[in-house]
């Protein structure tokens, strides 16, 4: 708890040192106005039993009531003025999750702990009320209710030590349950989480525009709306368990307040009927009962919170802290060598997926030649993209090593080491933003000339042209109400031109033309040579004819290397490739009068077509 809370005070004082002094000052005003209202009625009454001048009384009130004022702007100014501080604390935190999650190794994101962990910690920054900005009120709340308890036992400790006794232990005993019973609802945490949030993604199903065609097509929504009446009634159930047992602690502690309140205040009567005790002390004594077992009940109540805040700040901790299994800002640096062409390879690889019961590579070994185009191919589940995985550096292999240049890499830097690489994934992202960003991806230093040239060797510079802005225009309606949204096969060639501008000295494609036609992915294969000029190259692709442009060609099947060699070779041979190939290339010739249709995401079509505005 107290770790805890030095580590969020050394990011206040990082990012917003008036945290920490306005947290301390609205902890004085507030336990300053409720101190000072406990003497008011009492001040007045006894001015009034000690026949006081009218005048003297006023300006007592009036003394009074200028310092409550005080307080009261004191606390309300830095309420107001300095929440922005301490959400700017818990934004800190938001932006080390997010550059955790953006920076840790890849084979990280893969770990479903690690996700695990990442949402857990998004859900303790996602709010003004989340555990990373409540603290502030939870720690003033704490010396708040210290103060008070303070002053209190100051004006009670002249009354009777054994009643103040009476009221702590009461207070204490009515807190032991309570505790027990509301932790309930901290404990089923994961399981309130895990309710919330499959009622949330039913409740946004409908909204999305994804779903539109689908919802509309099937008539999904009755089911879907069936769904989220069932998640309702789970989440309602849930909260009437906790509910319940709250009544519990509330029917406990009820019980002993009247105990401790009904002792006090008989004690306080028979002081006053039988001892002489004066109406103005009688009333002091009273309120100040009251008030004694509420600063108890907060101090605990307040510090019971503050653990379940320190439990998540220590998940944000532990998350921050994640082990790193590559080399990220250490190892040997790897600095790019201008015009020098790498070679890569593999040396008796395998690997295994967690969870999965056999290898999805095995026993492989590859070189990759400077400068070579090699493809790889093979049936889905092959393999082929687990092999660029590790010849990215995005994956360790269980067993054998990569090497780069005859070095292991993990031996380097693997920021170093990605720095040598352009891409073209299968899963890729384009952000709501401009063309020109998107190919450059910056926004103040993107090289307009290359851009152009990147898109015209992509294939997208007739179309990008014919758009209202050219490269300026926004893509996406996400952001833009005048966005331009882009075909598939336009969004591969824009991703096409994103790592040719890139200018990496390899060049990683796995599959950057599954969703052109024939007749674009041949307009692309046509510059094929000229985009890997100079550069080492992977080339996946599940149309075997596209291989033809490749130095060599690498067949794997089931984890292993089954065949390589030159397209021209591969056929003369007539193993599993040839095989492949004629059972491909036979469906075009059967129908040699098929008109191919043309979404090739702007190189046949007109410049508009296909990008809807």
């Amino acid at each position: 708890m107290w770790s805890n809370t030095r580590f969020m005070l050394s990011i206040a004082w990082r990012v917003a040192r008036g945290v920490p002094f306005a947290v301390t000052a609205m902890a004085v005003a507030a336990a300053g106005m409720t101190i000072t209202e406990l003497f008011i009625a009492p001040m007045i009454l006894h001015r009034i039993e000690t026949h006081a001048t009218a005048g003297g009384t006023l300006l007592a009130i009036a003394g009074f009531t200028a310092v409550l004022a005080a307080l009261h702007g004191v606390h309300e100014y830095l309420d107001t003025c300095k929440v922005f501080d301490r959400t700017s604390v818990r934004d800190e935190l938001l932006w080390s999750i997010g550059r955790k999650v953006a920076g840790t190794s890849y084979v990280n994101t893969l770990d479903p702990a690690f996700r695990a962990a990442e949402r857990k910690c998004s859900d303790a920054c996602n709010s003004n009320w989340a555990p990373t900005e409540r603290i502030w009120s939870t720690w003033t709340e704490i010396l708040t209710n210290v103060i008070g308890f303070a002053a209190y036992a100051a004006v009670l400790g002249g009354l009777s030590p054994w009643l103040m006794g009476v009221v702590i232990l009461t207070a204490v005993a009515g807190y032991l349950p309570g505790k027990r019973i509301n932790g309930w609802g901290f404990r089923h945490r994961a399981q309130e989480q895990a309710t919330i949030k499959r009622f949330e993604y039913l409740n946004d199903l409908g909204n999305k525009r994804e779903y539109a065609k689908d919802i509309r097509m099937f008539n999904l929504r009755p089911w879907i709306m069936e769904l989220r009446a069932e998640a309702l009634r789970a989440l309602a159930g849930f909260y009437a368990r906790r509910e319940a047992n709250a009544m519990w602690a509330n029917v406990i502690d009820a019980a002993l307040m009247l105990l401790r309140n009904g002792v006090a205040y008989a004690y306080l009567i028979w002081l006053t009927l039988d001892q002489g005790l004066p109406a103005s002390r009688f009333l002091l004594y009273f309120t100040a009962v009251t008030g004694f077992g509420a600063w108890i009940t907060g101090i605990l109540d307040q510090f019971t919170e503050l653990g379940k805040e320190s439990q998540d700040i220590a998940q944000i901790r532990e998350f921050l802290d994640w082990p790193e299994p590559f080399n990220l800002g250490t190892g040997r640096r790897l600095d790019r060598i201008p015009g020098h062409v790498y070679r890569i390879g593999l040396e008796h690889v395998s690997y295994r997926y967690p969870g999965a019961d056999r290898d999805t590579l095995h026993d492989v070994t590859l070189t990759i030649h400077a400068g070579e185009r090699l493809a790889l191919v093979g049936l889905n589940g092959a393999g082929k993209t687990t092999l660029v995985k590790l010849v990215c550096g995005f994956l360790d292999p269980d067993a054998g090593r990569v090497t780069l240049d005859g070095i292991d890499i993990r031996q380097y830097d693997r920021r170093d080491y990605y720095r040598l690489f352009a891409a073209v994934f299968q899963d890729f992202s384009v952000l709501d933003s401009t063309i020109a960003q998107n190919v450059a991806q910056t926004v103040a230093d993107a090289d307009r000339t290359r851009v152009v040239d990147c898109l015209e060797r992509s294939g997208l510079a007739e179309l990008v042209a014919g758009l209202p802005g050219g490269m300026d225009a926004h893509l996406g309606r996400e952001v833009y109400e005048d966005g331009v949204e882009l075909s598939g096969g336009q969004i591969q060639r824009l991703m096409l031109a994103r790592a040719l501008y890139r200018d990496a000295p390899i060049l990683v494609l796995d599959e950057p033309t599954a969703a052109l036609d024939p007749i674009a992915e041949d307009d692309i294969y046509r510059h094929y040579a000229r985009m890997t000029k100079g550069r080492t190259s992977v080339f996946i692709s599940h149309r075997l004819a596209s291989t033809r442009f490749c130095d060599r060609i690498v067949l794997l099947a089931d984890g292993r290397i089954a065949e390589q060699g030159t397209h021209e070779q591969l056929l003369s041979a007539g193993g599993e490739y040839a095989r492949l190939f004629g059972t491909q290339s036979k469906y075009y010739r059967d129908k040699p009068t098929a008109k191919p249709h043309t979404d090739t995401g702007g190189a046949t079509q007109h410049p508009q077509e296909g990008a809807r505005r």
